[in-house]
């Protein structure tokens, strides 16, 4: 282990309003939250890895024929024609407390670039996502378990942002899905064909899958409540303590990467927007919802669809052979190909043995997943439900019995 980087003297940068940089100033945390802002208190282990954002330069018109660069309801979001790599370029390494009460914690470091390398877009992020957890985890509530839960962090004297987060592991819901589509590969590939085993390893996964969609909107449905959207649900947003299917009784997700979180309290919605919820509120516009109380709405709702398409997304590929089924073709389907007639999609899929696992999953409960999923990806965004009803429905609990 390193000790963190020898210029970090200076605490994060705090927005006193999480959307805007325009009214930031350098000042020390001061909140209910027990954060550590000093940099000798930590030490820097190998890096893990990076990633980067997607921005989007352009949008096509909308497959039911509109002229309008969003449909109603939120449609036309997703459906781009440019997508570029942003200059917002994240890294990830590992590391512990050095000293202090949580002396010997594990961490996982998040680092924002400084200006200089990121602009004022990675300052914003950082910012976001610290404000969005620093109010997440001072809720009278208690801190929720399906939330990633920061410790610290502090700017180096290059700008960077380093965000310290409990290490409570290091695989996504993408590097599970990953990883139990290569192991479908591999077993068809070499001709295992145990009926008994083939058995026990889809209850097994259909169990581990439907504790993760659990742990998910527990996560979302906790966020909403406090007035914050996630506005970046994926499955590389969601962190998961194990991936081994055998041990599904102890996985706890945690929803992480707040750095697009949008305050949806009265009075933020009643102020101007930040920038980094621009596209949220125009959107928001398009869609018929001018007032605070629909602007939240349409906020909740369009969380909603993103966690539909991640439902959409852990039901498939986990089951499939790795290359047959990924988020961006999936969402294809849904989307342009059968302009979210979920009941096509079935049929559609249903003719293709590749995806047959897949659409047995959700024909649980009398067709559940299916009903779900229709209903998160509701065209009329004021008829797709909030996350507890998500967490009420039958299919929740039906890969489970």
């Amino acid at each position: 282990m390193l000790r963190a980087p020898p210029d970090s003297l200076f605490p994060l940068r705090h927005i006193h309003k999480p959307n805007s940089l325009l009214r930031t100033r350098t000042t020390r945390f001061c909140c209910k939250a027990s954060l550590i802002t000093n940099s000798d208190s930590f030490e820097v282990g190998r890096l893990i890895g990076s990633y980067g954002f997607m921005n989007i330069t352009s949008s096509s018109g909308s497959p039911l024929g509109e002229d309008t660069e969003y449909s109603s309801g939120d449609l036309g979001r997703l459906r781009v024609q440019d997508v570029g790599e942003g200059s917002v370029k994240i890294r990830l390494y590992d590391g512990r407390v050095s000293q202090g009460p949580l002396k010997g914690t594990p961490v996982v470091f998040k680092v924002y670039p400084g200006q200089r390398a990121g602009g004022n877009e990675a300052d914003m992020m950082a910012a976001n996502e610290l404000n969005a957890h620093l109010f997440l985890q001072n809720s009278s509530n208690g801190i929720c378990q399906n939330l990633a839960i920061l410790v610290g962090g502090f700017e180096t004297k290059t700008g960077e942002q380093w965000l310290a987060f409990r290490n409570h592991g290091k695989s996504s819901a993408a590097d599970y899905a990953k990883v139990m589509s290569e192991k479908v590969s591999r077993n068809r590939a070499a001709g295992v064909w145990n009926k008994f085993e083939q058995e026990e390893t889809i209850k097994r996964r259909r169990y581990f899958v439907t504790k993760l969609l659990q742990g998910i909107m527990r996560g979302l449905a906790y966020m909403h409540d406090h007035d914050r959207l996630h506005q970046s649900l994926g499955p590389a947003s969601v962190i998961l303590n194990t991936i081994t299917e055998r041990d599904a009784a102890y996985l706890v997700p945690r929803l992480r990467d707040l750095a697009f979180s949008v305050d949806i309290g009265y009075s933020n919605l009643e102020g101007d927007p930040g920038l980094l919820s621009e596209g949220l509120w125009r959107r928001a516009s398009t869609a018929g919802a001018f007032t605070p109380m629909e602007k939240r709405a349409f906020g909740i709702s369009d969380d909603i669809y993103e966690a539909g398409l991640l439902l959409a997304y852990l039901a498939f590929v986990p089951f499939c052979e790795a290359g047959i089924m990924d988020g961006l073709s999936l969402q294809r389907l849904l989307e342009s190909t059968f302009q979210l007639d979920l009941g096509a999609t079935r049929e559609y899929c249903l003719a293709d043995d590749r995806l047959l696992d897949a659409v047995k999953f959700l024909d649980l409960g009398d067709g559940a997943g299916w009903e779900l999923l229709q209903a998160m990806l509701n065209p009329d965004f004021r008829k797709r439900p909030i996350a507890q009803a998500v967490l009420n429905h039958r299919f929740m609990t039906v890969g489970i019995l």
